[in-house]
């Protein structure tokens, strides 16, 4: 199985993946209540919510990349119905990932890191190389695998069962993406188990 660097291809992507996946296991009580939607239970509790925001706008950035990725692959113009409907919908799961994070950064009264422009994203990501629906569909998979394999691979390091609980949802919507989009890319999904998180 290779690395998660190998899949994403990436190094800046592979980077910021690899500190998240490094920093996450020291969230804080505070970040583990607030980030499982346990408002009440954060009140009182003490930690270090400036190690912990940072750690969370790490999660935040790559939310944000994911965004512009499908926001990247539905302006194209290479996507036909029904994959752009998907495109869109599994973009609105990602918006639904940085609406928490960020309400989770704001509580613990942080800044939220701020969106790049579609333009960076599109550099990055080596927008200009897409040529058809295929190469889309490639791109949001390889991003949508090293997502899942980022939030799975933080899960062990938890003490909370909330974050990994949060953790592991987040990581079932990832590789339900990259589900899907392999099998709109007529590739064979993994034949062995425990594919993810490896």
């Amino acid at each position: 199985m290779p690395s998660l660097v190998q899949t994403l291809d990436r190094p800046p992507l592979a980077t910021s993946r690899r500190i998240f996946m490094g920093r996450t296991g020291t969230l804080s009580a505070v970040a583990v209540a607030l980030l499982a939607g346990k408002d009440v239970l954060a009140q009182g509790m003490g930690g270090d919510t400036a190690k912990d925001v940072s750690i969370l706008n790490v999660a935040l950035g790559l939310e944000h990349e994911a965004i512009n990725a499908y926001q990247l692959g539905a302006g194209s113009g290479l996507l036909q119905k029904p994959v752009l409907d998907i495109a869109v919908q599994f973009q609105s799961h990602h918006k639904a990932h940085r609406d928490a994070l960020i309400a989770t950064i704001q509580k613990m009264g942080g800044v939220p890191v701020a969106e790049k422009k579609l333009g960076d994203y599109a550099m990055a990501l080596k927008a200009d190389t897409l040529r058809n629906q295929a190469d889309v569909l490639d791109l949001a998979a390889r991003l949508e695998l090293g997502a899942t394999n980022a939030y799975l691979g933080v899960i062990p390091a938890f003490g909370s069962k909330d974050l990994g609980k949060v953790a592991a949802r987040l990581a079932a919507d990832e590789a339900m993406h990259f589900t899907v989009l392999t099998s709109a890319l007529g590739r064979p999904l993994p034949a062995g188990a425990l594919t993810f998180g490896a």
